[in-house]
């Protein structure tokens, strides 16, 4: 999943110089010029490694996000308030998610030993829009 939201680049010719040649060129089969320009640097470009701290950055702001206010948090707090221990709790909630964490990060480092990065992705979206299906049914439907 990358967040970025750079423009463009067509080696190493931004999008805007792209729109300059265009406009204050008076050939207009510009084609051949472009491409002759682009296709050695594609060819040569290699897949961009993410850093250690985009890659922790964008997992902390993805799963906060999610975890806020689901049925887990709500569940943590009923069990603070009922037991008045709530150090215990933040421990007891915190080693349990550090746990379902480390058995997600361990299968799916299996499973990408095994499958191809766009079929982990096509999985992960049908599997998505499953569960969002059966909540839909739930809310919807089942009541």
């Amino acid at each position: 999943m990358k967040l970025d939201s750079a423009p463009l680049e067509i080696s190493g010719i931004s999008q805007s110089e792209i729109g300059l040649e265009l406009k204050h060129s008076n050939d207009f089969n510009l084609t051949p010029t472009i491409t002759q320009r682009v296709q050695p640097i594609v060819a040569k470009s290699p897949q961009k490694q993410e850093s250690a701290l985009v890659v922790f950055g964008t997992t902390f702001i993805t799963v906060f996000l999610a975890e806020i206010g689901d049925k887990t948090q709500l569940s943590t707090l009923l069990m603070s308030a009922e037991s008045h221990s709530p150090w215990v709790v933040f421990i007891g909630s915190g080693a349990a998610l550090i746990t379902t964490s480390l058995l997600g990060v361990l299968l799916g480092s299996w499973i990408a030993t095994r499958l191809s990065p766009k079929t982990v992705e096509k999985s992960a979206g049908v599997m998505l829009l499953l569960i969002s299906l059966m909540l839909f049914w739930d809310v919807f439907i089942g009541h």
